[in-house]
């Protein structure tokens, strides 16, 4: 069966350089692989590509099919050069160049991607604020348990390192693999020293082999004002401890503020609902208005109605994360008695007798009269 042009597989030309035909062959590679490609002719496409990378990118190889065409490897060129098979071409280390260990391909770094330093894990806990230690921040003493490095084996995991007998210390094992597009040879993780090239004759029993341990700090932190719901704070280095040296991941605490009895936050600024009697309302007055940093007097004008609200410049939070300080609406509420006295009863009515409509009920009046 004719075969497709090598170099026509891979889409480069003749003049390609090394680096172009392992370029070509990773962007196909990625393609056409059957576990990732749903083309229907995906397998055959792959394995093409394939056949040609494995004669294209060894020298010799190339230079006999440059020279003979397929019929380098099938002797009947004469040249003495035959019997190649592409299936036992070594694919591993591009595979794992590509994919990874998703495909089941292994890790062609071995010992070196397992030894290597490895930053540790972050970590986040939720910390419960009251409304005033997050207005004005506080210090707080945080327990929270982490991983740190075994101190027994210095992180270890046991004593009396060897030289691992079955990867003898490569970190990586050998096989060929079967499937539906062809065999070929892989590298896998070492099932016996998980990749660290050694093994100990002893393990360490304080961590149980692990090379970390947990355990409970207790952290004084220092919240800033201004914090709040879901706001993070970060403290480098204070998460789990990392691996072969590596630096310890960090530590986030998540706020949750408690609500206030009678301010309500929206985000810098603080609104109070203040309630006034009618004739406070009426007539107008002078009045103490609690702010976050201490009493105010405040003159509220007559005819001041429900929901009408005045603002207090720089009386609400002060932020020292992004610097800026809020604001303070007042929020007027007109409260009505429940009950009237018989004198007030009889206030009322005598104020009755007089005109106090304005003009919004004197339109309202005249709309249910033409209604």
């Amino acid at each position: 069966m004719n075969k497709k042009d090598y170099y026509e597989v891979l889409g480069v030309d003749k003049n390609a350089t090394d680096a172009e035909i392992k370029s070509a062959f990773r962007k196909l590679a990625k393609q056409y692989h059957p576990d990732v490609s749903k083309e229907a002719n995906a397998e055959e496409k792959f394995k093409e590509i394939q056949e040609a990378y494995a004669v294209l990118s060894d020298e010799n190889k190339r230079k006999q099919y440059d020279q003979f065409g397929h019929a380098a490897f099938d002797g009947s060129a004469g040249n003495g050069f035959s019997g190649f098979n592409a299936q036992d071409f070594d694919f591993s280390d591009i595979f794992d160049s590509i994919f990874g260990n998703s495909f089941g391909f292994g890790s062609s770094g071995g010992s070196t991607s397992k030894n290597r330093k490895t930053r540790g894990s972050d970590k986040l806990i939720h910390i419960n604020l009251d409304f005033e230690e997050a207005i004005f921040g506080c210090e707080k003493q945080i327990k929270v348990n982490v991983s740190e490095t075994c101190d027994a084996c210095d992180g270890e995991g046991g004593f009396d390192s060897e030289t691992c007998s079955t990867c003898h210390g490569s970190g990586t094992v050998t096989s060929q693999q079967r499937s539906l597009f062809g065999s070929f040879m892989t590298r896998t993780t070492c099932p016996d020293c998980n990749g660290e090239g050694k093994t100990y004759r002893r393990k360490c029993s304080k961590c149980n082999g692990r090379g970390r341990i947990m355990k409970e700090k207790i952290l004084n932190v220092t919240i800033p004002s201004g914090v709040d719901n879901g706001n993070r704070l970060r403290l480098s280095g204070k998460g789990e401890a990392g691996s072969n040296g590596g630096p310890n991941g960090d530590l986030y605490l998540e706020f949750s503020i408690q609500s206030h009895e009678f301010y309500q936050r929206d985000d810098d600024d603080i609104y109070l609902k203040v309630p006034i009697t009618v004739s406070e309302a009426a007539l107008g007055c002078k009045k103490t208005i609690p702010t976050l940093y201490g009493n105010i007097k405040m003159t509220i004008p007559a005819g001041t109605n429900t929901g009408d609200k005045q603002r207090i410049k720089d009386k609400g939070v002060n932020n020292s994360t992004t610097k800026h300080k809020g604001d303070m609406y007042v929020v007027f509420d007109v409260k009505f008695p429940e009950k009237l006295s018989h004198e007030q009863k009889r206030l009322f009515e005598k104020l009755a007798d007089t005109d106090l409509e304005d003009r919004e009920i004197n339109k309202f009046n005249k709309f249910v009269k033409n209604n």
